[in-house]
């Protein structure tokens, strides 16, 4: 068992950082028409290493690295295909010199690999071999570059979940599954591909050797919801990092969002429900994150 695997076992409520690409995007840097904020890693390295530093001082015990859109499949439409094994390490890089910067508690390092190229240039998603193949190339990538754990985002439909959770699992490092969830006009919810539940994911997908179980860029007022669901379905550790605001290829529409303040006391929530591992994904910045840290229990036992 990993230390931060203990910390979360023990009732530690780890606080998660916010978005990596929306906050990049703030930050004025541009966004790739095809792998979004991929292009940053070359175009603004520093940016990126800035914005992990910036969650860190405001009190994120993980960081992921801005990986989300880095499978190879989705760097070769971009012209960046020959550079994935180069960009992938930079991720990882970026986010540990942050962590010897800014750092002055331990903070663990995820390496993200989603789903976001499945439906990115068309609406067909990467066949089974391309998939598997790279997904399992990513996730051993971000293993030899020193990440703590695979963060896998935005699974939102039962195939490419399934090969990316065997290719994370194989790496040996602790995985967290993060579904990106909606609810249906009848209030059931569903995962984003509209075609299959969450409770029917949950119990389709090989979970064997998963650490943790997330709902993730899933809006703020379907989160609490998405996470009864897991509870039901999902006896391990459970978390939570929702969005606000939609996504226009390639930009973030930063519209309807929620205050920090706001953000925070929603989240209490989502603790109550029961989840360790909270923080937020697109449109959700530093203040965010800072008002989760002060807002938030250190561990159950200590107030939650």
């Amino acid at each position: 068992m990993s230390e931060l695997e203990a910390r979360i076992e023990r009732g530690d409520v780890i606080v998660l950082d916010g978005a990596t690409g929306t906050e990049l995007e703030k930050r004025g840097v541009p966004m790739d028409e095809a792998a979004w904020c991929a292009a940053a890693l070359v175009t603004h390295p520093e940016t990126v290493r800035e914005v992990h530093g910036d969650y860190i001082r405001a009190g994120a015990d993980v960081i992921i690295t801005n990986t989300f859109p880095t499978a190879r499949h989705v760097l070769e439409p971009a012209g960046m295909g020959e550079r994935f094994r180069e960009l992938n390490t930079l991720a990882v890089e970026l986010a540990k010199q942050a962590r010897e910067s800014a750092a002055e508690s331990p903070v663990y390092i995820a390496g993200s690999i989603s789903t976001f190229s499945a439906h990115n240039n068309d609406s067909r998603e990467p066949p089974e071999k391309t998939a598997r193949a790279n997904y399992r190339e990513q996730a051993e990538v971000l293993a030899g570059a020193g990440v703590d754990l695979i963060a896998l985002e935005m699974m939102r439909d039962l195939a490419q979940t399934r090969y990316a959770v065997e290719a994370a699992v194989s790496t040996g490092l602790p995985v967290w599954v993060g579904f990106s969830c909606k609810r249906a006009a009848d209030g059931t919810v569903v995962l984003w591909d509209e075609g299959h539940t969450l409770a029917e994911a949950l119990a389709e997908t090989p979970l064997h050797g998963v650490s943790l179980v997330s709902v993730m860029h899933t809006l703020v007022e379907d989160a609490g919801p998405a996470l009864r669901e897991v509870v039901a379905g999902w006896e391990g550790p459970v978390g939570a990092y929702p969005h606000a605001g939609k996504f226009v290829m390639p930009n973030w529409q930063f519209t309807d969002m929620i205050s920090p303040e706001d953000f925070a006391r929603r989240a209490r929530e989502w603790l109550d429900l029961g989840a360790r591992v909270i923080g937020g994904c697109c449109g959700i910045g530093p203040d965010h994150i800072r008002a989760l840290k002060e807002e938030l229990p250190a561990s159950v036992a200590a107030g939650g």
